[in-house]
């Protein structure tokens, strides 16, 4: 990681440093020498500017790891509430994908209390092989515990790869077992690529979804990315059981974790749009909030959910729980309807794997089009009335 460092001795107090920074991260006491604050970037506007070469940027060397000792990919199957998260059936399937032209073996790591049974579930998706670390202390998601336990598999197994859930459990994993092993962490992937030397091309969108990043850990293992759900294929469900069960002991120190569980209290779960089968969304397209109307019973009529994009929410028209993009929801339905959606790629990267995507846009050029299978070039408000109505004709 990169340093900036000021050389006192050399320093005339001039001030341009300060002047230069655009994140005011340089504090210059009256009669002091500058100094850094937390607001640094380490960006080296200074460096460039300074008369007197009296700032230095200082970049760390990474220390090269031999990739031929890491080998493999290792899933973190999440179990929340007593049930595993189907998010964990679509990292294996990825995993096996990944792993089969390298000939790699795919394994995965369970932690907390009456897990074993979703292990001996797991062993019908052809896992190598499946760690239990199983105990009344993990009862409950306590972050120091389950990192604990998951360095201590992936220590004794070195995977190449590590990929987790983007749940709420998972983002609080994630980045402690990153930081415990100094290596690398892509969060939100949309996709993932292994090249034949075992770098993951970990693919997601970057500076405000105006780019797609491809971002590489090449100089440390494992490698830590994170993937919605959604996102990634399930493999199917095979008769034959395979892949070892592996019953781990606990690391030391975890029964004695200062984190303790006060009270759980079990929250209802609301039907989610990332759970629906059809979807119609509404975009910036529409005038009013009143109009939102002409997307529910559109999907009212196709017996699905609606949904809007950033827009609407930063508006006030529709709570945060129906936003479909980076920072919403990511869906999957057989089928999804647009409704007056521009495109942009915070929203399209959270819903071109549907399998039927009609678009609705008055704009030809709209880049929604790129990614739909039906595009109708066309004015919503006639467009989509006219269609909920044959809709409910055919019903009648």
């Amino acid at each position: 990681m990169a340093q900036i460092a000021i050389l006192e001795r050399k320093c005339t107090r001039c001030g341009l440093c300060a002047q230069s920074c655009p994140f005011g991260g340089i504090d210059l006491p009256e009669g002091g020498y500058p100094a850094l604050n937390a607001a640094c970037r380490v960006c080296g506007a200074c460096v460039r500017v300074c008369p007197q070469g009296a700032i230095l940027r200082l970049e760390a060397r990474a220390q090269s790891v031999d990739k031929s000792q890491w080998r493999d990919i290792l899933v973190f199957a999440e179990v929340s509430g007593g049930r595993l998260h189907p998010v964990a059936l679509e990292l294996i399937g990825k995993a096996r994908e990944l792993a089969a032209p390298l000939h790699y073996a795919v394994k995965a790591v369970l932690v907390g209390n009456g897990v074993e049974a979703h292990a001996r579930e797991l062993q019908h998706y052809g896992l190598a092989e499946i760690a239990v670390y199983e105990d009344p202390a993990l009862a409950g998601f306590r972050a120091d515990a389950y990192a604990a336990c998951v360095e201590d598999y992936i220590r004794a197994a070195r995977p190449c790869v590590v990929l987790v859930g983007a749940t709420s459990l998972g983002r609080s994993l994630a980045p402690r077992l990153a930081t415990r092993f100094r290596t690398g962490l892509t969060a939100d992937c949309t996709r993932l690529l292994l090249r034949d030397n075992s770098d993951l091309v970990q693919i997601r969108p970057a500076f405000g979804g105006n780019i797609m990043a491809q971002i590489v850990t090449a100089h440390t293992r494992p490698q830590f990315a994170t993937v919605r759900y959604k996102v990634m294929d399930a493999p199917i469900r095979e008769d034959a059981a395979c892949g070892e069960i592996i019953r781990r002991a606990l690391p030391a120190g975890v029964q004695a974790s200062r984190a303790v569980c006060v009270r759980s209290q079990s929250v209802p779960q609301k039907r989610s749009i990332s759970d629906a089968e059809i979807l119609v969304v509404g975009g910036r397209g529409l005038r009013r909030e009143a109009d939102l109307a002409l997307v529910r019973e559109l999907a009212a009529a196709l017996g699905g959910d609606w949904a809007v994009t950033r827009p609407l929410v930063e508006k006030g028209w529709a709570a945060n729980e129906r936003q479909i993009g980076l920072s919403g929801r990511t869906v999957r339905p057989k089928l999804i309807i647009t409704c007056g959606v521009s495109g942009a790629i915070q929203f399209t990267s959270c819903m071109n794997a549907s399998e039927h995507i009609v678009a609705i846009n008055t704009d030809a050029r709209a880049p929604i089009f790129d990614v739909a299978h039906i595009a109708i070039t066309g004015d919503l408000y006639k467009i989509v009335p006219a269609l909920t109505g044959l809709l409910k004709e055919a019903k009648a």
